[in-house]
């Protein structure tokens, strides 16, 4: 044998020391041995894996092995487990995947991408966080926080996560300060209230989209955040460069998460939105948060669940269903010590117009109040088509004078008495003198028509509403 020369060079570490090595360095800087699971099977909407041990909420990438389709990795979630499996939901496109392909932890200390670069090198960093910050003011992004304004990348951001503790409820100030929408029906009559947060009950084609831009042009926030969850997404141009106009954009940010999107984006599209909203928040902001729909949210949710074997309850909807939607709508609100505000409304699709819907239903439940829109109205050209007798704000006698709250009163029980007598009127079987409430409210009906009803593109000081109120209840029979 030959005797080792102190000269020679050393002979090159075997593949399992380097491995070792490596191991080592790992363990040393306290980074995490990397787990793989392999997938299985794909139904539908879930993706199976085996051997991946991650919490439910982590990201993963799915990708064949040895990169030979050539295909970018599939972003998923996981939403469920059961036993060794392992249950995901990708964010994108599943085409070209097999069984045998790859199952990794999306890497939580890859360099942050550069917002607005393409989405596939975003998708290869897998961050849990997503952007934030007075950057996105005037832009349009969708649920990963991808531009699709085509007006660059973000700058003035930073990476959040979506995730935020709730706020304790004893340390949110109370709603009693009012918020100007510039709607006049609304400010009037059902007025809202910093924090306060509302539904817009509607079926399909009364008006909900067209309300939410008066809002977001004649509010008095400082921020707007609208969320566009689960809509058509023909409408999304519409909204933001008809509806919504130069005015409102300026200080709006819009997050896109249209119908054609997998559920998992329509979900995160919303908490999204909620965390951009509490994200200006406590930056000391008010912010109005504009969701259009929470009936979406509840649908994405359901799909989700209904795949990973959840056993539906109330008309498919899964329980699951009906706790999310208070985990998201809780997260709006005061800030703390009245640190910044955001108030919120929800728009609910009534189907079929049954208010008994289970989501609408559940919505009504856990807000502040609700605004109901009418198909009748809306068919006989009365816009914005607000029904005043079932809608009701439930922190208007907090938040204005005593003398408007009489004189909103006074509106509706005129309103339901002319409701109630109006098919008398019509068919002639009433005699004027019968009735004295009714009589006044025959009177003031055109004033009050008029009142209620509002141009698109006007936006109503809400000193102005009052005083227009005033002046059409003031004339009173001699």
């Amino acid at each position: 044998m030959r005797a080792e020369d102190p000269d020679d060079p050393a002979p090159a570490p075997c593949a399992w020391t380097r491995f070792v090595d490596e191991a080592r360095a790992r363990v040393a800087q306290g980074a995490p041995l990397e787990t793989r699971g392999t997938l299985t099977r794909l139904t539908g909407l879930v993706l199976e894996a085996v051997g991946l041990r991650v919490p439910v909420g982590a990201q993963c990438l799915v990708q064949m092995p040895g990169h030979a389709s050539g295909q970018a990795p599939v972003l998923a979630e996981v939403v469920g487990f059961s036993g060794e499996r392992a249950f995901l939901m990708p964010a994108g496109d599943v085409h070209g995947l097999a069984s045998g392909a790859s199952v990794t932890p999306a890497a939580p200390c890859a360099p942050m991408p550069r917002w607005g670069d393409p989405p596939r090198r975003a998708a290869r960093a897998g961050l849990p966080g997503l952007p934030m910050g007075a950057g996105l003011l005037g832009r349009v992004v969708d649920a990963q926080g991808q531009p699709l304004d085509h007006a660059g990348a973000l700058q003035d951001v930073v990476s959040a996560p979506m995730g935020r503790s709730p706020v304790n409820a004893l340390d949110r100030d109370p709603v009693r300060v009012p918020l100007a929408t510039g709607v006049r029906a609304i400010d009037a009559l059902l007025t809202v209230g910093r924090g306060q947060r509302l539904g817009l009950f509607a079926g399909s084609g009364a008006g909900k989209s067209v309300l939410l831009g008066m809002m977001a042009r004649g509010t008095c926030a400082d921020v707007i955040v609208l969320g566009l969850i689960g809509e058509r997404g023909r409408e999304v141009k519409e909204f933001v460069e008809d509806t919504l106009g130069a005015a409102g954009r300026a200080r709006s940010v819009v997050v896109v998460a249209p119908a054609d999107a997998p559920p998992l984006l329509r979900l995160q599209g919303a908490m999204y939105a909620t965390a951009l909203a509490g994200h200006f928040r406590d930056q000391g902001r008010h912010v109005l948060l504009l969701m259009d729909s929470l009936t979406r949210y509840a649908m994405a949710q359901r799909e989700i669940a209904l795949a990973i074997g959840e056993p539906p309850a109330t008309k498919g909807y899964p329980p699951s269903c009906f706790a999310k939607l208070p985990e998201l709508v809780e997260r709006s609100g005061n800030g703390l010590h009245g640190v910044g505000s955001v108030t919120a409304f929800y728009t609910v699709l009534v189907e079929g117009d049954d208010a008994q819907d289970p989501i609408a239903d559940a919505a009504r439940a856990i807000l502040d109040g609700h605004i109901v829109l009418s198909r009748a109205l809306a068919e006989s050209g009365h816009f914005p088509a607000i029904d005043i007798e079932r809608s009701a704000s439930r922190v208007m006698h907090n938040v204005v004078p005593r003398a408007q709250l009489d004189l909103a009163r006074r509106f509706r029980a005129l309103h339901a008495c002319y409701q109630k007598g109006h098919d008398l009127v019509q068919l002639g079987a009433y005699a004027s003198g019968s009735d004295p409430a009714l009589d006044e409210a025959l009177r003031l009906q055109p004033q009050m028509a008029a009142f209620v009803q509002q141009d698109m593109f006007e936006a109503a000081p809400m000193e102005q509403s009052v005083a227009d109120l005033a002046a059409v209840l003031e004339p009173r029979t001699p």
